[in-house]
């Protein structure tokens, strides 16, 4: 393969002005998925949208054709295309990857980034899935996990994307713990993340909520999106233990009463609410 990629830099703008953060995250999530099942290998998230890489052997003119949000009557759409020859994908990292830190006592960073004192260091390699929208919920879902002692618990991380919160698990005695992401560039990932920070009890699984069935947890940590979360509840509540504790985030603000209302009408107890932002992360115990 070449070092010479085509670069798209794609501008997202909801239709419907009213809920324009959280439509245009939606609509970001949505082309990042069409075109990951494309030739596209890397993904970065900017102010306007999101801009995507594929090799130049692996492109041709017509790879957008398929990508049916570009037609949706809920946005609009726009793009330029430029070739980059030769891309760093270290310093395309460095551009659009901070080092998360929690409250001093835990530390997610990039190989490139330098360790601090911080009582549990993680380290990831970014890569296409980690954009700088993601960083207020990662942070709460580490708040959450930081005030719990886990020790021993049965662990489930849904959505896990690259890990980052099974492998604090782990790091704080949480086991055996399962790692389920349905799509495969984060199932790789995550396997690499967890070797990388020399984790032995966190077990990657490719798939969705079906993968649950018959499973029992006294953690689950759900990352994801309220669309998902609502959808797959049910799954969560059958397989949490009692007294388990459910840890929820990938929302906003103005989503949790459709997400109070899915736990409450299932059994669970409301317990804590974080928020940065716009974003919100809710705990819950059976």
């Amino acid at each position: 393969m070449s070092n010479i990629y085509i670069g798209y830099h794609f501008t997202i703008e909801p239709k419907d002005s009213s809920d324009s953060e959280q439509a245009k995250q939606l609509g970001s999530e949505i082309l990042i998925a069409q075109l990951g099942e494309k030739a596209f290998e890397s993904f970065t998230e900017t102010e306007t949208g999101i801009s995507a890489f594929v090799q130049k052997d692996l492109w041709d003119e017509m790879i957008l054709e398929d990508i049916q949000i570009l037609r949706s009557e809920e946005f609009k759409i726009d793009y330029t295309f430029e070739e980059i020859e030769q891309v760093n994908w270290n310093e395309e990292w460095e551009k659009n990857f901070e080092p998360i830190d929690v409250d001093g006592n835990c530390h997610v960073r990039a190989p490139f980034h330098p360790k601090t004192d911080a009582e549990f260091d993680i380290i990831i390699e970014p890569k296409m899935s980690f954009g700088t929208g993601h960083h207020e919920t990662t942070h709460m879902m580490i708040q959450h996990l930081l005030e719990i002692d886990v020790t021993g618990l049965k662990t489930l991380d849904m959505g896990c994307g690259t890990a980052i919160l099974a492998i604090l698990a782990e790091m704080k005695g949480a086991q055996p713990i399962d790692a389920i992401d349905i799509d495969n560039w984060c199932y790789l990932n995550s396997i690499e993340n967890g070797e990388r920070n020399n984790c032995e009890h966190i077990t990657v699984y490719e798939g969705d909520a079906a993968l649950l069935k018959n499973k029992k947890y006294d953690l689950i940590i759900a990352n994801i999106n309220r669309n998902i979360l609502l959808n797959d509840m049910q799954s969560y509540v059958d397989c949490l233990n009692p007294k388990g504790t459910l840890l929820l985030s990938g929302f906003y603000e103005e989503d949790i009463p459709f997400i109070d209302a899915s736990c409450t009408e299932k059994g669970l107890t409301y317990v804590k609410k974080f928020q940065k932002n716009n974003w919100v992360s809710l705990k819950y115990v059976n």
